[in-house]
């Protein structure tokens, strides 16, 4: 007798597909739904882990789309220093898909930011990007326009993209409940002041993340109706957790969240792909070996090896080979120093061990 099982391809059985071949040599992890033209620009945003996602299209000849580009004069360090070419426009990390919905919808002329500007040390801030100028700006006034500039950015990135590659990070925001926004860090972390009656936790639930990225995408297509989005997961886990619960509960939930919703939107909708670097890194096969020894941190040999499962099933093996790690083997290393949620590592009752 004949069953749906009966004629399923190798890639369909966990003992074929994952237990019996070498973890280097899974493929097939992903079948893209569409195509990107070599020429195609493509924009990024995200967590920390999404960084890394233009380096790696500029690196494959591929038009990955800055259109926030740093003013003459800076050296890479003040570059990257300043949040510059890290993503697409100077917004920061954007960790959850509330922050993405407001950054476009405030981009758009659909939602008024707010004004307000913190203050440390005769240097100003913007609470919605805290960390892209460590030293600060001289005045309000230039915090304000700074962010204009990142507005106009992420406008004219997405009328101009092909396609939109998306990192979802977390699911725990704080929220300012005066201002009615969501903030990348909690107040009084890495810049600010915490205001208990003020800033609260919220834990964004699967609801409320495919509403967010729903309507997200909805006010990009409103401006570039042709517009396509892959979806992904980081497989950073949370540095602390204010929910109350242990690291680990607390990350396999926000984890868990994010990616039922990035499946659901792709399955939903022809115009979402979800891509799994999510799974690449922390699947059973690789035994949290692309991870350096703090357990948070995606190595250089997990980042190339994510990249090299995009790029070989975008364009098959015509892909220039990216480099390509000979055995599962942890190296050391310590925090990603653009992951601004690392900071809270420091209010652990535990002092931080030393590097190395």
């Amino acid at each position: 007798m004949q069953h749906p099982y009966s004629s399923l391809p190798a890639r369909s059985f966990w003992r074929t597909a994952v237990a019996e071949p070498d973890p280097l040599d899974i493929t097939d992890l992903w079948t893209p739904k569409f195509g990107i033209d070599q020429d195609a620009p493509v924009v990024t945003a995200g967590s920390c882990f999404a960084a890394h996602i233009g380096s790696a299209l500029l690196a494959q000849g591929m038009h990955w789309y800055d259109a926030e580009l740093p003013p003459p004069g800076l050296t890479r360090a003040e570059q990257t220093a300043r949040g510059y070419r890290r993503f697409s426009f100077r917004t920061g990390n954007i960790y959850t898909a509330a922050a993405l919905r407001q950054w476009i919808a405030w981009a758009l002329g659909k939602e008024e930011p707010p004004q307000e500007v913190w203050e440390e040390k005769a240097a100003f801030h913007d609470p919605h990007r805290p960390t892209v100028e460590p030293d600060g700006f001289s005045s309000p006034d230039d915090v304000l326009r700074s962010r204009e500039v990142t507005l106009a950015a992420v406008r004219t990135a997405l009328t101009e993209a092909d396609v939109l590659v998306f990192t979802l990070g977390l699911t725990e925001a704080w929220h300012d409940t005066h201002t009615g926004t969501v903030l990348p860090m909690c107040p009084g972390t890495v810049r600010g002041t915490f205001d208990p009656v003020r800033h609260v936790l919220h834990q964004h639930t699967a609801a409320r993340v495919h509403r967010d990225l729903s309507d997200a995408l909805a006010l990009a297509r409103g401006v570039n109706p042709g517009l396509r989005t892959v979806l992904t997961v980081s497989p950073v886990p949370l540095t602390a957790t204010a929910t109350g619960r242990h690291a680990l509960v607390a990350t396999t939930h926000s984890k868990s969240v994010l990616r039922a919703v990035a499946g659901q939107l792709a399955d939903e909708d022809d115009r979402v792909d979800y891509f799994p670097s999510y799974e690449i890194i922390t699947g059973f096969p690789y035994r949290a070996a692309f991870y350096e020894p703090n357990l948070r941190t995606v190595s250089p040999d997990g980042v190339a090896h994510v990249m090299r499962h995009f790029f070989h099933s975008l364009r098959g093996r015509s892909a220039p080979a990216l480099p390509a790690p000979r055995t599962i083997t942890p190296v050391t290393g310590g925090e990603d120093p653009w992951c601004d949620d690392a900071v809270l590592d420091y209010y652990s009752p535990r002092p931080v061990p030393p590097a190395g």
